[in-house]
């Protein structure tokens, strides 16, 4: 039997990060969250990394989209097959921003 991929699941919070980013871009997220994280989502590309350390939301990846590559997508890989993104935040040259605050990295 062909599996679908992963499952993608989001967690509340997220909702907030996405209110705090103009609505025009969200569409470009969920396309690029689709897209790259559906199938093999724990393999590093250009566009996505393992982090060193766990965020502060215990994502343990980091997945970069959009023009510039601006917009940072956090989640992790659980086991059952499922993706569960942690936070969608922003980049601004050198600085992070979730949910309309600057994160301190």
């Amino acid at each position: 039997m062909a599996t679908s991929g992963f499952e993608i699941v989001y967690d509340e919070e997220v909702a907030s990060h996405l209110a705090a980013i103009e609505p025009r871009y969200h569409g470009l997220i969920r396309q690029g969250i689709e897209q790259q994280l559906r199938h093999q989502p724990a393999i590093a590309t250009r566009n996505r990394k393992p982090l060193r350390q766990p965020a502060p939301s215990g994502a343990t990846w980091e997945m970069r989209c959009g023009r510039d590559n601006r917009f940072r997508i956090f989640y992790r890989v659980d086991e059952e097959q499922r993706v569960r993104v942690l936070a969608i935040g922003v980049k601004r040259r050198n600085r992070l921003w979730i949910g309309g605050r600057e994160i301190e990295r």
